[in-house]
């Protein structure tokens, strides 16, 4: 299982509605990808008046992460609003090899 992991920061005041461009977008087309397992985005509110979001989505292996952001997968994805929101953006995004993983009753 690979996990895949991006990062950027916004201004807090629009986590809320980012939050929700991001299950319209990349959390869509996560979901409708072959081998995507599940997904979580993640926010922490900083003390100026930013936010840092994280996404983590789960694989079963790097050819699915393929079929969601192509040979060049180590590149983060970026939608047409996201300029919109994004005040730091990173290039790249993380990936790692998922050891071992207990889940159950997370939500």
């Amino acid at each position: 299982m690979i996990l895949r992991q991006w990062s950027a920061r916004i201004r807090s005041a629009d986590e809320a509605r980012y939050v929700a461009y991001i299950e319209e977008t990349g959390a869509a087309h996560y979901a409708a990808t072959d081998g995507n397992l599940g997904f979580q985005i993640l926010t922490s509110a900083e003390a100026d008046g930013l936010s840092t979001i994280t996404t983590l989505s789960w694989w079963t292996d790097l050819e699915a992460v393929k079929r969601f952001a192509g040979e060049n997968y180590q590149r983060a994805q970026y939608y047409p609003e996201d300029d919109a929101f994004l005040v730091e953006r990173t290039e790249f995004v993380q990936h790692h090899l998922v050891r071992t993983s207990q889940m159950s009753g997370v939500h």
